[in-house]
């Protein structure tokens, strides 16, 4: 009779060290709620306590109930991927997608319908307004980027991510970091700074999971076994450093107090507004485009099944673009204090920024050559070729705003936020279901419940990106117009009421265009949900692995 050896289990550094770190948040936290000097700060100070603690018991109960040894890197010479953040990103994108879509719906109803604020104070205009831009930028794209970065870059390197609690602790971490935020915006706790709302206690946190990501997904990369770095790996790099670079440097504050969630941003005047729109148009152009340009690179010659177009030109188009969009925030500040030169420098490198953007368009399109007949069949594929073509559009449009003479007409209308949304609806929007329609079959090993469903999201959404962006467009420029109209004595034509009354139908079609996308943004959710419960395997095997793939 033989006994068997029990191997003695350890608690890896990873496990042992985010224990303690939250732990010793978790105390913080109580001490910090306990003293607060408003009861909203103290809410969120209870929020750190039960999610540092839900951590600390995670990591135990995990750790008691793992094998010894840790995961292996490879089995049978093959990558042991590590998909469950990717599955936990996947989902969460899709729940905070709709989560903000509703919101911004709300928000467009009370524009056209102002009866609908009830006069209560947390769910206003001016509080929901920043918690949908989050909740579809940070909440719904963050969630993409992270799912489809961790995915992509393991799959391209053929290596398992790097850390076995790290890439959990980003999710985790991101996702709370999002709760925080929106709760705060809802409580009326904000910095009033666009797309950078959060008061110092949030963006510190952010800023530790923001390292660990980059640590991650570095470390991955590092330890890869196929020697080439792919295109898409590029772009995810350089969203996550200059996100971190950015994010610094506007959010730079002074609290009045642990225990206040008060704090003073160290820019003044019209250094703020250019360090804020510094912060904010590259929010645009490293969290908006750089990321999901990463995401364009790799499904749709993935969903196609065709090599990139040209690897010399995507390589041409990541590295033009991230020199010249870092020096395009100041066309943000037309005719303001900031000086002429400084308009005239953020204009003329938007200008410029519109070459670079329509070669990664091309890239993108002409991937399809000898595949175009896929888009008939296909309506994952066709919905990432149409935010390809949103891409070129607002990166065409986006470059004329910025010239002044435009400017002078477009700025503060309703033309700024029809722009903004067909880049965010048609090029985010539709990039992000396109991968997402990609992510849930091949991580659940499913097949799409249903094609049909995807056709119809796409046309039911499509209408409603239409409907949306050509009563902004048509509304800013009239605003626009009325605006700068004059009587033959001088005095203004219009008074600002009677523009605010010319927008209400405009405002109407907007909030009608919103609920078909919402509308779309349902059935996908459902086709999703039908995908994972059905059961049935997918019916081809998985590809092999191609070279960096």
């Amino acid at each position: 009779m033989t006994t068997a050896v029990i191997q003695p289990k350890w608690m890896t550094f990873g496990e042992g060290g985010t224990a303690l770190a939250l732990a010793a948040l978790a105390i913080l936290s109580l001490l910090i709620a306990a003293n607060a000097h408003t009861s909203e700060y103290a809410f969120h100070a209870y929020l750190f306590v039960i999610a540092s603690g839900a951590g600390v018991f995670a990591i135990v109960n995990r750790f008691y109930g793992r094998p010894a040894d840790p995961p292996l890197q490879m089995i049978d010479g093959k990558p042991n991927y590590n998909m469950g953040p990717v599955k936990f990103s996947a989902v969460a994108a899709m729940f905070w997608g709709i989560a903000g879509f509703l919101v911004g719906l709300i928000i467009a109803l009370q524009l056209a319908f102002p009866v609908l604020n009830f006069d209560l104070p947390w769910i206003t205009f001016g509080r929901l307004r920043p918690l949908h831009t989050s909740a579809v930028i940070f909440a719904f794209g963050g969630n993409v980027l992270i799912a489809t970065s961790f995915y992509v870059v393991q799959r391209t390197c053929r290596a398992r991510l790097v850390g076995d609690i790290a890439p959990w602790f980003v999710v985790l971490g991101y996702n709370f970091f999002i709760v925080v935020a929106g709760t705060g915006y809802l409580l009326g706790i904000t910095q009033s700074k666009e797309y950078a709302e959060p008061e110092w206690y949030a963006d510190l946190f952010l800023t530790v999971v923001w390292v660990v990501y980059f640590l991650v997904f570095l470390g991955t990369i590092m330890r890869r076994h196929e020697p080439h770095i792919y295109v898409a790996n590029w772009f995810y790099l350089a969203f996550i450093v200059t996100i971190a670079v950015l994010h610094l440097g506007n959010n730079a504050a002074v609290p009045v107090s642990i225990f206040s969630p008060k704090s003073y941003i160290v820019w003044s005047g019209v250094q703020d507004a250019m360090v804020q729109w510094w912060y904010g148009h590259n929010a645009v152009g490293f969290f908006l485009t750089a990321g999901f340009l990463a995401i364009m690179y790799y499904f749709i010659p993935k969903r196609a099944d065709r090599p990139v177009y040209s690897y010399r030109l995507s390589i041409i188009h990541f590295w033009s673009l991230i020199f010249l969009y870092i020096w395009a925030g100041p066309h943000h500040l037309h005719y303001t204090a900031l000086p002429d030169w400084a308009q005239t420098l953020g204009m003329t490198f938007s200008i410029m920024l519109w070459m670079p953007s329509w070669g990664g368009m091309i890239n993108g399109l002409m991937t399809l050559s000898g595949a175009w007949d896929k888009l008939r069949t296909d309506p994952v594929l066709r919905m990432m070729v149409v935010s390809v073509a949103f891409y070129g559009m607002s990166t065409f449009e986006g470059p004329m705003m910025s010239v002044k003479v435009v400017n002078s007409l477009s700025h503060y209308t309703d033309w700024t936020i029809g722009h903004v949304h067909s880049g965010a609806l048609g090029w985010v929007g539709y990039i992000s279901f396109g991968a997402l329609y990609c992510l849930i079959p091949w991580l659940w090993n499913r097949e799409l419940y249903s094609l049909r469903l995807v056709n119809w999201h796409f046309w039911v959404s499509t209408i409603g990106i239409v409907f949306y962006i050509s009563a902004m467009w048509v509304s800013g420029i009239l605003q626009g117009l009325m605006w700068r109209a004059y009587t033959s004595l001088g005095f203004l034509e219009y008074s600002f009421v009677e523009t605010v009354e010319a927008m209400h139908p405009f405002y109407v079609i907007r909030a009608l265009g919103g609920l078909l996308f919402l509308i779309g943004a349902l059935m996908m959710a459902f086709n999703l949900w039908k995908t994972v419960m059905s059961g049935h395997p997918a019916s081809s095997p998985a590809m092999a692995l191609a070279p960096a793939e």
